[in-house]
């Protein structure tokens, strides 16, 4: 839902190499990351790491839980947008 500029005029790139991360989802014009996660990155030191790396970079990042995605994808999409038009 987020590739080809589907997701209103915001253009996504899916699987971007960073420095030695995979990103799943990026909005470079917004410095914007989206990650998909399982439940086994609850409380992840990884991620906290990362996120903070990523941060420091300039970017945004936010995280959604995959049975989120799958089961409630509209309010995701709605919360994304949300967060897009945050300054």
């Amino acid at each position: 839902m987020l590739r080809d500029r589907r997701f209103q005029r915001f253009k996504f790139r899916r699987q971007v190499p960073f420095q030695n991360l995979i990103l799943d989802f990026v909005c470079f014009e917004k410095r914007f990351i989206v990650e998909i996660d399982g439940s086994q990155h609850a409380d992840n030191r990884r991620d906290t790491a990362r996120d903070a790396l990523l941060v420091a970079e300039g970017f945004r990042v936010v995280r959604y839980w995959n049975n989120d995605v799958l089961q409630q994808p509209s309010a995701v999409l709605k919360d994304i947008l949300a967060k897009l038009a945050e300054p």
